[in-house]
């Protein structure tokens, strides 16, 4: 089943009451709106002013509804995620940590492999020289050992936005669309993650210390290009500020369609695939990571 995704960019006051968010505004309580907790997949609480109590917190995190919570600059700032998705966690969780290393290299592999793949048929979708990926990600090493994903970005980000643009969380328009994207997707990986027994603190590649979610950093490498789509075509329409309605745009992320051989599901749903297909990876009765071909 798909989940809807609910944004708050204005004052609310967040409830439960059997079973179901109550939605109201101080100004007029009597008038609310209710949605059931279970067709929830995820919540944006952008406005400073909105309130949620403590009960409806804890049976969205029961739900693993992937509540995001963003600072005052309204970027998203922090992620609520439910400590027992999963009800065959500890065993995952054994397998995850007892990964070796040339498994993780070579499921590295593939997903540099993939992501480069995505990046060359985003550029050919939009009329872009794709093929100057090819050399990428025909040649990736175990573990990308002589930096394959790196030699594909500097090409590919050339291609999509001009010669001149750097990729930068600090860094110009669309900069800042791009890093709003990620974010979403990011929290969306490490829900599905979660979801699907694993621990998002033990990563495949990423490994900074400083990061509670490296595995939703490698899951979610293939599936920036579908952030880039977004970003690129509302870059082009003249967007260069995160307004609320460019906003809106990017959370339709989780919606667009991905392909699996001949299979169609919505983003959300397809990283539902790919991390439970990672958990059987790590478990050693899969050996490939099921992941969309962008088209």
């Amino acid at each position: 089943m798909l989940k809807r995704t609910l944004f708050f960019s204005t004052p609310y006051c967040l409830s439960l009451r059997n079973g179901q968010m109550i939605i109201h505004t101080r100004e007029a309580p009597d008038q609310r709106k209710s949605i059931p907790i279970e067709d929830i997949g995820f919540v944006v609480l952008e406005d400073q002013q909105t309130s949620i109590t403590l009960p409806l917190l804890n049976a969205l995190s029961d739900n693993n509804v992937a509540v995001i919570l963003c600072g005052e600059n309204r970027m998203p700032n922090a992620l609520l995620m439910n400590l027992d998705s999963n009800r065959t966690q500890g065993e995952h969780y054994r397998m995850q940590i007892a990964a070796s290393e040339p498994l993780k290299k070579g499921l590295w592999k593939q997903i540099v492999e993939t992501k480069i793949r995505n990046q060359a048929a985003l550029l050919r979708k939009l009329g872009y020289d794709g093929n100057k990926l090819k050399p990428c990600y025909m040649n990736v090493k175990s573990a990308d050992a002589d930096n394959r994903e790196g030699i594909a970005a500097r090409i590919y980000w050339s291609e999509l936005f001009g010669a001149e643009f750097y990729r930068s969380r600090e860094g110009s328009p669309p900069n800042n669309l791009l890093n709003y994207g990620y974010t979403i997707l990011r929290a969306a990986v490490a829900r599905a993650i979660m979801g699907s027994g694993l621990f998002p603190a033990f990563g495949i590649f990423h490994r900074n210390r400083y990061n509670s979610f490296p595995l939703a950093d490698d899951v979610m490498e293939p599936y920036r290009p579908y952030v880039d789509e977004l970003v690129y075509q509302l870059y082009r329409n003249g967007n260069t500020q995160l307004t609320k309605k460019v906003k809106g745009e990017l959370l339709r992320l989780l919606f667009v369609d991905t392909r699996f051989d001949k299979v169609v599901r919505p983003l959300e749903v397809g990283l539902m695939f790919s991390a439970s297909s990672l958990a059987k990876c790590f478990a050693g009765t899969q050996k490939k990571i099921a992941y969309p071909l962008l088209e």
